[in-house]
Formats: C-alpha cells, sequence, structure tokens
C-alpha cells in the first residue's frame, strides 16, 4: 500500500553506528525511504545500549537514544567478517538504492564489500561515506570526534567571550549533525537526482570537517577579501556588540538580538533609555554595556518576554531544554511527537523539522529489535528459508536475540 511519503520506494542499507549516520537515514524513513539497518551479530549498533531506557520495551530496543534516531527502521544482523555475511550484503545490495557507511576510511574494503564491489553488483548503487576527515587527505585514518573536527576548521576557535579565553563548545553537536547528517543527506538526494538523468550511481564522500567548515562562509569570505583574522570576542555575532548578546535577568538569562537599529531602537525606547540607541554596536565592558547589563537586571524571563510582545525588538528568554520542549511554539510547530514502541506503548520523540505541504513526514513504525527483520529482509531479497536458516545456523546472519553483552553496558 503506497505511504504517499515522498521517499517512497528507495531502500537504504544503513552500515553506520551511532549519531551522524542515524540521523541522516532518519531522515531519510521519516520521509517514507526503507532503511534497512544492518548490524553485527554481536552486541549491534553501540547507542542500544545507552541509558535512559523506555520501559516495557524489548530489551534491545529500549535505549531512548536508540529511539530517537531509529524509529521507522528495520534492522538485520549480519556477519560481514565471514564469508557468508558478506556474500548477503551483496546479494541485498543488488536490490538496494543507498549504501550508507561510517566505518573508517578503507574497513569495508578490506572486507571485501567497499564501493567498488558494492558498484560491480548494483552499478546504480549510491554509497555514502560519512567520515570525520574524508576519503583523501592527510587525516584519513585519524580518529576524531565532533569537537576535534571543529578545533580544526576554525569553528571552535569563534565561540567564546575574549580571544584570550576558552573557545566554548557548542550544546549541539555542529559537525556530526551539520556537516556530517545533513551533508550526507543532501549528497545522497543529489546523486539520486542525477541518477535519474545517468542511471548510474556514485560514491559520495562526506567528511565532518569539510561540512562544518562550509558553515563558515561568510566569515571565509571575509578573511579571502579582506585579510581578516576573525577572533572569538571580537565576532559580530559571537557577543562583541552590547545589542546582540545573552544577559542575566532576575531569574535566569534572555538573548538580545537586535541587531537592526529598528530593534534596538525599540528596545532602547521601552526601557525609557533612547540615548542608548547611540551606542548600540560598542562592545563588552564599556559604560554603555554595563547600563544594558543593570537594565535586564531588573526584570524576570516572563516579564522580558511580555516586554519583546510589546515592543518587537528580537528579544527571547533562554530556555532549558525541559522548558523549551513543552513550550507553546514546539507544541504549535509539531516537534515533539508521539509514535508507538511495542512494549513500551505511546513514547516521546522529536518531530519532522522539514514540513511539506502535501506529503509531510510520519513515523510509519517505532524502533527495530537488533535482528528483528532478518528473516523478513533477507526472505524479500530472495532467500529461502532453507538458506535463511543455514545462515543463522553458521553466524553468517542472526535473528532477534537479546545481546548478553548489551545487558551488562545498559547498566553501566
Amino acid at each position: 500500500m503506497s505511504s504517499g511519503l515522498p521517499f517512497e520506494g528507495l531502500k537504504v542499507l544503513d552500515l553506520s553506528r551511532l549519531l551522524p549516520g542515524g540521523f541522516c537515514s532518519l531522515l531519510l524513513a521519516d520521509f517514507g525511504a526503507d532503511v534497512i539497518k544492518v548490524e553485527d551479530t554481536g552486541m549491534g549498533d553501540y547507542i542500544r545500549w545507552s541509558p535512559p531506557a523506555f520501559e516495557g520495551a524489548e530489551e534491545t530496543a529500549k535505549s531512548a537514544l536508540f529511539l530517537s534516531l531509529n524509529r521507522g527502521k528495520r534492522s538485520i544482523r549480519v556477519d560481514l567478517k565471514s564469508a557468508e555475511g558478506r556474500d548477503v550484503l551483496l546479494r541485498l545490495v543488488r536490490d538496494a538504492d543507498v549504501v550508507l557507511e561510517s566505518f573508517r576510511p578503507g574497513v569495508l574494503d578490506r572486507l571485501g564489500v567497499g564501493y567498488e564491489r558494492l558498484r560491480e553488483e548494483n552499478p546504480r548503487i549510491v554509497y555514502c561515506a560519512i567520515t570525520g576527515y574524508g576519503l583523501t587527505g592527510p587525516n584519513v585514518q585519524r580518529s576524531g570526534h565532533d569537537m576535534n573536527y571543529l578545533g580544526l576548521n576554525g569553528v571552535l576557535a569563534l565561540g567564546g567571550e575574549s580571544a584570550d579565553g576558552p573557545p566554548v563548545q557548542a550544546g549541539a553537536q555542529i559537525a556530526d549533525l551539520g556537516g556530517g547528517a545533513l551533508m550526507g543527506a543532501f549528497g545522497i538526494l543529489a546523486a539520486l537526482r542525477e541518477r535519474d538523468r545517468s542511471g548510474e550511481g556514485q560514491l559520495v564522500d562526506v567528511s565532518m570537517f569539510d561540512g562544518a567548515l562550509s558553515w563558515l562562509a561568510m566569515v571565509a569570505a571575509r578573511v579571502f577579501a579582506a585579510g581578516e583574522a576573525p577572533r572569538r570576542g571580537s565576532e559580530m555575532l559571537s557577543g562583541s556588540l552590547l545589542c546582540y548578546r545573552p544577559y542575566r535577568c532576575a531569574d535566569g538569562w534572555v538573548t538580545l538580538g537586535a541587531l537592526e537599529p529598528k530593534f534596538f531602537g525599540a528596545f532602547a525606547d521601552g526601557v525609557g533609555r533612547p540615548e542608548l540607541k547611540e551606542q548600540q554596536f560598542e562592545g563588552p565592558g564599556t559604560a554603555a554595556h554595563a547600563e544594558v547589563e543593570a537594565i535586564f537586571l531588573t526584570r524576570t524571563r516572563d516579564e522580558w518576554a511580555a516586554f519583546a510582545d510589546a515592543h518587537d525588538c528580537c528579544l527571547e528568554p533562554v530556555l532549558e531544554v525541559e522548558e523549551a520542549l513543552e513550550s507553546e511554539l514546539v507544541r504549535a510547530r509539531e516537534m515533539v511527537i508521539e509514535f508507538e514502541q511495542p512494549g513500551a506503548g505511546r513514547v516521546k520523540g522529536l518531530g519532522m523539522p522539514v514540513k511539506l505541504s502535501r506529503t509531510p513526514g510520519r513515523v510509519r513504525s517505532g524502533g527495530p529489535a537488533l535482528g528483528e527483520h532478518t528473516e523478513e529482509v533477507l526472505g524479500e531479497a530472495g532467500f529461502s528459508a532453507e538458506e535463511i536458516a543455514a545462515l543463522v545456523e553458521s553466524g553468517a546472519v542472526a535473528t532477534a536475540k537479546t545481546a548478553e553483552a548489551g545487558a551488562t553496558f545498559l547498566g553501566s
């Protein structure tokens, strides 16, 4: 039956683990792709065992972190270190559109199931590799995490109060999600669109380092054109202007983002200090900055929110995460949704950040148990019941079983 979703009919073999690949394929799954999560015959994706858990759900599908990334997907367990397991993947790829992986470069090549080998089985395959530093260059085999990539590409250096103070890491994973997952999804869709014309797939090389660096487009333009040397504490949007900063108020924090004179003018007039308009672009440490700090301390967050309603000056409270998730704005935008997770009932997750008017994304199922769909997926690929039983007996594939190692990890 047709789902009416944009990626209906798209089959994705997702070999990735943890965050970047999981979020990338989540975007595809929420909009209709059949995402088959290819996990090993041991613990599977490590994030399955990360607390907290939704009570009542099947042991390998109860982690809230796992479900946040893997709803709407199917799970199979394949041992790619065995010849029989590799043959299973080669057979599955013949009917797939996309392969997504996030291993270090060369891992799947050494196993004999890298891009070139998969391409022999299916020339139309779009193969996306999300890595830290890309498939070329001096850091190909270098390990890393989000903060390392941001440290090397200049993003981390811009966050903080002063040039001699510490860099401040963002609360969300910019390189993992922005540089990796989103660029991966874009690259996959670009390659699929081109395949519509040429009939051929291709390799999509996504580097989290590259992707996050591309977010510095306007900063880099100033370096290229004017030879500027941007530094934290002096960047316009990093706290160097009194009109664009977070401020402490009587019971928390608020943000003032009044870059345009009309907005700062509305703020200054609203607080009865029109003379501050002339100091809009002064920096911290000035007398005007101290005066604005003192003004904000005279009201609570709620009072400042009411002030913003009345004066339209780009002023908003700083909400804690749990407050944001309960906010009227989040509810109105349907950014918290519920879906059915077997055993746990209705559980909450974040909604779709992209709203389509005719074919909006939706959650078609909860998160899969480890290996829940092994027999189903292999049967769809043409394996007979006898072949599947033999593969299970040999250990080349596994079905839905609770990994003993997982229970220990979950409680550690």
